[in-house]
């Protein structure tokens, strides 16, 4: 069982980046990440007029894509 005390510590574990980072890592360019947030092939947080991207998610992303590639 999860008590509001659990999810808060995991929360606080997450790292989030932004798209700018997000794209510097995966060396792409900004708009092809707005894309997939938009698409929903990444997952994101709307925190006022920009994005955060949970830094698992990035890596999630590009473990599905590699996988496929390969």
């Amino acid at each position: 069982m999860t008590g509001p005390a659990q999810t808060e510590e995991r929360l606080s574990e997450v790292r989030f980046l932004t798209v700018a980072e997000v794209a510097a890592l995966m060396r792409v360019s900004k708009m092809t990440v707005y894309r997939l947030v938009h698409g929903g092939d990444l997952t994101a947080v709307r925190v006022g007029r920009s994005f955060r991207v949970p830094e698992h998610a990035v890596h999630a992303y590009l473990r599905g894509a590699f996988s496929q590639s390969a």
